[in-house]
């Protein structure tokens, strides 16, 4: 079985919190959905080339090095990236 790791290329990420759902709302060009619901269970719908993707809070908001924006779980993104010195 071959092994491989991810590629060493910098991204810009937020992770989404109760706090900073308007900020990443205009940074991803986003729309919060759930208003009527409480913070903690409110979501950011992301359209993109590929579909719809949609961020739910301590997801992670990836915009790629050519400004593609994805979704991540905290999960995972903590597994795969480290926040690089001078962010």
């Amino acid at each position: 079985m071959a092994k491989f790791k991810p590629k060493s290329i910098p991204v810009e990420a937020h992770q989404l919190t109760i706090d900073n759902l308007d900020y990443v709302e205009k940074w991803c060009g986003g729309q919060i959905k759930g208003v009527r619901l409480e913070l903690i269970n409110r979501v950011i719908d992301i359209q993109t080339q590929d579909g719809e993707y949609r961020a739910a809070i301590n997801d992670y908001i990836i915009k790629s090095e050519n400004g593609d924006f994805y979704t991540c779980p905290a999960y995972v993104f903590d597994k795969i990236f480290t926040q690089s010195k001078g962010a």
